[in-house]
């Protein structure tokens, strides 16, 4: 659908009414036939190049000066249009709806605004790389190799227009620090070196294929794969290669700050604003996560004290980063201890939560290109990714916390559930607020604890290193991108507040550089779900449930914390009751 048709769209659903004599069925109707047009129009531009979990897409997203002139276009013309809409006049749930999708399309439009196109990378996560996502989906149907194969032919206009907006983007100084990206031409090696298109990653699909497609047609597909692989692929690849070598990583800026960049003061409160939802200032982020460095602190000192360890925090911080017992010897092992956690949660779930999402979740290793720069690891809809690269960086103490984070009841868990919940918009069901999806994800680190899912202290002590990480990430990003901390401090920070090996340090604080604002997400929003559930706690008293709280949070899909606060707010009001059947 064309810009101008959705703007007809759009524009005939704001004349159509006037306030005068506005029903609520009308203004509903008018809201609905705005989101709807602009939606419709979203899922034609979103980056394809990203999993979609569901399907093989044929075609990479259109990211060059047009199209991004038209989508600036597009959520400036809807902004103005849900300028016309009387909130008050909507159904209950409308208001709602309303309020997510009016800071949604801001959010977007504030990102546009400041092209965040032509940084379209950072420490740990590229567009190469998440077009090379696409190789570990799951294959089923000859169709779906169809769309592959037409959207390998399609890299080089796609990577084309990527380093024109990298190039526009290094021009006026709006690139991640030189620091932060050093070394990650690594990660185009991996295509760019294979001998042959049979031993490129983009040929994984093709290995295994469904024994449902005729071998004639297997043998076809190879063939164009392979050619598709060689002719388009390989090319993209290497000229990709050549201009991060000579000219992108050699000229990148190498300020680490966001204010250093181009209204980099206002751009950095724009972060704040898209990764917390909130209205707070960098100072005020950063006290609140000396404070709660603190509370974590004095945890941990009772942990210690609990297993008898003679010494102080950095000595039994040294002592776990360096003692063999709390390392696997072998990836498999590390991969099998997160298959028997994830398995654990499995029993416990009926107990806390009413409603279990229907898709379930494959457990691999972060793939090797990658895994030097990636985070310890990742999960979504679908797949719990587990890092094993550099084996002495990857405590199995903290696997636990991290395991429950990335997969159940966290990202693999939350996510599904919202995409299955056909009550929902497509606006919440299908995009991802980082304060929410984050916070859930580190709330349930914490419910760990009560979960009975640490087995020692040692791995309550790793949750509670995990909270101090995310609490100290409040101090270091406000640090460095607006009060002038340097990568070293940001670093030493880290190392004498966690138990964190100084690889993952590394890693982390390279991506807290290059991403501003993004670290901010987790802690504050744990912090909202904890304070929302102490709430309802102490108003409920004994009828308080769970498992009716837990359904409440989950099945709003992914939200602003303030409408979190005012849906649990209205679950005291309700008496505790949550959106489902719950059986004593």
């Amino acid at each position: 659908m064309t810009v101008s048709l959705i703007a007809m769209v759009v524009s005939g659903a704001a004349v159509a009414a006037t306030p005068k004599g506005v029903t609520q069925a009308s203004e509903d109707a008018r809201f609905k036939a705005i989101y709807s047009a602009e939606w419709t129009w979203r899922e034609h531009q979103k980056a394809d190049d990203e999993d979609s979990g569901d399907h093989i897409s044929a075609h990479l997203p259109d990211v060059g000066p047009v199209a991004q002139a038209a989508r600036l276009r597009m959520w400036s013309d809807v902004t103005a249009r849900l300028k016309t809409i009387h909130p008050e006049r909507l159904s209950a749930a409308n208001q709602v709806n309303y309020e997510i999708y009016r800071d949604q399309i801001a959010a977007l439009l504030t990102s546009q605004r400041y092209r965040d196109y032509e940084k379209p990378l950072n420490a740990d996560t590229s567009f190469w790389g998440n077009v090379a996502g696409t190789a570990r989906q799951s294959f089923k149907t000859e169709q779906d190799y169809r769309n592959y194969i037409t959207m390998l032919g399609e890299m080089p206009r796609y990577f084309a227009q990527q380093i024109g907006n990298m190039k526009a983007g290094l021009a006026r100084g709006f690139t991640p620090p030189k620091i932060t990206v050093e070394g990650r031409d690594a990660t185009v090696t991996s295509v760019t070196d294979p001998r042959t298109p049979e031993d490129n990653p983009f040929y994984a699909p093709f290995r295994k294929m469904p024994v449902t497609i005729p071998a004639a047609t297997q043998a076809e597909l190879r063939a164009a794969g392979a050619a598709a692989i060689r002719d388009s692929v390989v090319p993209a690849h290497r000229t990709l290669l050549a201009f991060l070598r000579d000219d992108y990583i050699p000229h990148a800026r190498t300020a680490l700050d966001a204010y250093s960049l181009p209204d980099g003061k206002a751009y950095y409160q724009s972060k704040i604003k898209e990764f917390t939802t909130l209205d707070l200032t960098p100072q005020q982020i950063h006290q609140i996560g000396l404070d709660e460095v603190a509370k974590i602190h004095a945890e941990m000192l009772d942990v210690m004290k609990e297993v008898n360890f003679k010494g102080d925090l950095p000595a039994f911080l040294t002592f776990l980063r360096t003692d063999p017992r709390f390392y696997a010897k072998t990836p498999q092992e590390l991969l099998d201890r997160a298959a028997w956690i994830a398995k654990t949660f499995d029993g416990k779930a009926k107990d806390w939560f009413g409603r279990l999402p229907r898709s379930r979740f494959a457990i691999i290793p972060v793939p090797a290109d990658i895994a030097p720069f990636y985070t310890g690891g990742r999960g979504g809809p679908g797949v719990y990714l587990v890092n094993t690269y550099n084996l002495p960086s990857r405590p199995l103490y903290s696997l636990t916390a991290l395991t429950l984070h990335e997969s159940a009841p966290g990202h693999a868990f939350q996510m599904p559930l919202a995409a299955e919940n056909e009550g929902l918009p497509p606006f919440r069901q299908k995009t991802y607020i980082s304060a929410y999806g984050e916070g859930w994800a580190l709330y349930c680190e914490k419910l760990g604890v009560e979960m009975g899912m640490y087995d020692t202290p040692y791995d309550r002590f790793g949750m509670l290193s995990y909270q101090m990480w995310r609490a100290a990430r409040l101090v270091v990003d406000t640090g460095i991108h607006s009060m002038g901390w340097s990568r070293e401090q940001a670093q030493r920070y880290l190392h004498d507040n966690t138990a964190l090996a100084d690889h993952e340090i590394e890693t982390e604080v390279d991506r807290y550089i290059a991403w501003p604002g993004q670290a901010l997400s987790y802690y504050l929003g744990e912090k909202a779900i904890v304070d929302a559930r102490a709430k309802a706690e102490k108003a409920l008293g004994p009828k308080f449930n769970i498992r009716a709280f837990h359904d409440t949070v989950l099945q709003m899909g992914s939200v602003p914390l303030p409408v979190l606060q005012a849906r649990i707010d209205r679950f005291i009001a309700e008496g505790g009751k949550g959106p489902y059947p719950v059986e004593e």
